[in-house]
């Protein structure tokens, strides 16, 4: 028997090191070939670190939440043969640390033993309540926390089919299925007294946007702008193209056109398709349009980005947005797909709320909020009638962009939306 070192991979782009952010496997696994062992982060990703090797680990390199250089050591496997090890490259020991179970919950997301098969729902969705530690908190996506909300359902007491005992959409409809006959357990419980307290680890995703949102907050000067946007003919022009041609092209949500509004309106506000280089002193105003989507994973804001923008149709952009959300909450974007955007679109979909305060994502000067969309009276023509209305709140870099700027800006994605026939007048 060998042993075979993994060390820490170049990952490229000049990163001289990188956050270990989440361990699949535990000193005494069986790996194989390609099974993924760790995460790492980057500034820009999460990278998985595969096997290249069948074995049995034999030590790990570090803990969640620890900076390690590149080259060094991140794992070792006990394998057939002599293995690579040598002399020199012996790790010494790394000591165990307990890590609270309030932690354990935050910091690893949907790990699982290595090898374990997915359970069915129905083997464990066995009853309406679950045991769980007072301080544990249930795993479980934001979308699932508001179905429960909204079903007035706590999830600490629903049982969950998914990885790791994440609660699923489909387990809040087994949990409602089989009936609350212990409900007078849950009301005691939500008036007993509460003493517990939960310490959650800063690390991996987390860490990363708390560092950027710190570094966009100290480093720009933030001004936000407000408008008022009447949507009925765009959301109209929307129900028609999908009754038309949603079959064969499929749907469209709104961010299109958002995205097609955008594009339009930059033809004549360059200076807000750009990056600020605070050092250099350097402004630099781009030809392309690549607009960063801001989508909400499981493990944090992650802003995949819709290439060449200006060069795609309705039906591409809404494509592309799809495929790049999709890859963002499944942890399957890639460092090129998460970077060099020039311009943002955030948006909370139903939850988007009145008026946000968006938060730059430096080195750009400009990021569009989406809010709600609400039916509210509104006075046409001297007649009250029903309008669907929507807010945009977007936020700008006051060192390169101006208010007037910023606000003439806005008025023109405004006059683009509400004649929505401007939007395709080349």
């Amino acid at each position: 028997m060998g042993t075979h070192v993994i060390k820490m991979p170049d990952i490229g782009e000049g990163i001289a090191e990188v956050e270990l952010s989440q361990w699949h496997v535990k000193v005494g696994d069986l790996v194989v070939e390609d099974q993924v062992l760790a995460d790492v982060m980057t500034d820009k990703a999460m990278v998985d670190i595969p096997s290249p090797v069948h074995g049995k680990v034999i030590a790990l390199g570090g803990q969640p939440g620890e900076v390690m250089a590149v080259g060094s050591i991140l794992i070792s496997i006990e394998v057939e043969g002599a293995g690579n090890l040598k002399e020199s490259d012996k790790p010494a020991p790394v000591a165990a640390k307990e890590t609270p179970v309030a932690a354990k919950v935050e910091a690893v997301v949907e790990s699982k033993p290595a090898g374990a098969a997915p359970r069915p729902a129905a083997a464990v969705c066995q009853g309406p309540m679950v045991a769980r530690e007072a301080d544990e908190r249930p795993l479980a996506s934001p979308a699932v926390r508001k179905h429960a909300l909204d079903l007035g359902i706590q999830l600490r007491l629903v049982r969950g089919s998914g990885p790791a005992g994440r609660v699923l959409h489909e387990d809040l409809d087994a949990y409602l299925a089989q009936g609350q006959s212990n409900a007078s357990a849950p009301v005691a419980a939500a008036y007993a007294q509460r003493n517990d307290e939960e310490q959650i680890q800063v690390i991996g995703m987390r860490r990363k946007i708390a560092q950027r949102m710190q570094d966009a907050t100290q480093r720009a000067a933030h001004f936000s702008y407000v408008e008022e946007i009447d949507v009925t003919a765009i959301e109209e022009l929307r129900a028609h193209l999908n009754e038309k041609h949603g079959a064969s092209r499929g749907k469209l949500t709104l961010l299109p056109f958002l995205v097609r509004a955008l594009i339009v309106a930059l033809r004549d506000f360059p200076q807000m398709n750009a990056r600020y280089d605070d050092e250099a002193q350097v402004i630099t105003r781009l030809g392309a349009v690549h607009v960063g989507v801001a989508t909400q994973s499981d493990v944090g804001l992650m802003v995949p980005v819709v290439r060449h923008a200006e060069a795609r149709s309705l039906w591409d952009s809404a494509a592309e947005i799809s495929r790049l959300a999709n890859a963002a909450r499944n942890g399957k974007a890639s460092r090129d797909e998460l970077s060099g955007s020039t311009i943002t679109l955030t948006s909370l979909g139903a939850l988007g709320g009145i008026v946000s305060t968006p938060v730059l994502n430096l080195p750009e000067v400009a990021i569009v909020g989406v809010n709600k969309i609400v039916e509210r009276p509104m006075v046409v023509k001297g007649q009250v009638v029903i309008r669907k209305m929507m807010n945009l709140s977007s936020s700008f870099d006051h060192r390169v962009v101006d208010g007037m700027d910023a606000a003439l800006f806005i008025q023109a994605i405004r006059g683009l939306l509400e004649q929505p026939a401007t939007l395709f007048v080349e």
